[in-house]
């Protein structure tokens, strides 16, 4: 089944660069890298179904259908770089439409984001409390949120600041899809399917983030021993807001466009 479009805003020239935000927020996320891609890319800034100005749209609990949707609205070669669960829809998206997918980028993301045996992950029972809290007060659930993922950065306010502003500049996501990304993060695995990646592969990551820890870093460079591998040493969860320059500069070098 493809989904509708998701809404997506292009801006800039040069090759084509596709940013998938994470849970919660939405495409305003990278405002603040915006002026400097633009001179790069021709940037298209998706908001995920159900999040931001694609809010109103029926959200499927497959995620296959949100890589569809994105690519259906896009469909052209493209460099996907995504946050966190972000993270999860381009690397799908490598996986099934390698056509259009010439590079993969993922920041602050895991093949699989829940603990299990042997695998550093969220622990069950926090993404479990997340659902409940959903249910009761969304908002204040988000803004927990916001507030895990700056933890460890040395300008962790300033950080949240900007995650509550940019999260204010479009529609709040629909209960419904803050719910299903909950789902996602807690069942999607992709740690079998890694190995099937064969185009040039960055994953990013922040010494100090208390979502994706770093002794899982390791595990992955074994899974997918083609990709290469960055870890941000004072960066947290947000590595592209706590250290923009350095962040630029780690992807620049990457695609190779300076």
């Amino acid at each position: 089944m493809v989904s509708e479009r998701v809404h997506v805003e292009v801006f800039g020239q040069g090759p084509a660069l596709v940013l998938i935000h994470g849970w919660g927020l939405n495409s305003a996320v990278w405002q603040q890298l915006a002026p400097e891609l633009a001179q790069h890319f021709e940037v298209h800034a998706v908001d995920l179904p159900g999040f931001g100005l694609s809010h109103e749209l029926n959200v499927s609990a497959d995620l296959q259908d949100w890589v569809n949707s994105i690519a259906q609205a896009i469909d052209k070669p493209a460099i996907w770089l995504g946050w966190s669960l972000g993270g999860l829809v381009a690397t799908q998206a490598a996986l099934s439409h390698p056509k259009l997918v010439s590079k993969l980028i993922t920041v602050a993301s895991s093949p699989k984001f829940a603990q299990e045996q042997d695998w550093p992950g969220i622990k069950p029972e926090v993404l479990s409390l997340f659902q409940q809290q959903l249910q009761q007060d969304f908002v204040k659930t988000l803004e927990r949120f916001l507030a895990i993922q700056a933890l460890g950065s040395e300008s962790a306010k300033q950080d949240i600041m900007k995650l509550k502003q940019m999260l204010a500049q479009r529609p709040l996501p629909s209960t419904k899809a803050l719910s299903i990304g909950l789902d996602l993060l807690d069942s999607i695995d992709l740690r079998p399917r890694l190995v099937d990646i064969d185009i040039p592969f960055l994953r990013i990551y922040g010494r100090l983030d208390s979502l994706v820890n770093q002794r899982l870093i390791s595990k992955v460079d074994k899974l997918v021993p083609q990709s290469q591998r960055v870890v941000m040493n004072k960066a947290s969860h947000a590595p592209f807001i706590s250290h923009k320059e350095e962040f630029l500069d780690h992807l620049l070098t990457f695609v190779d466009v300076k």
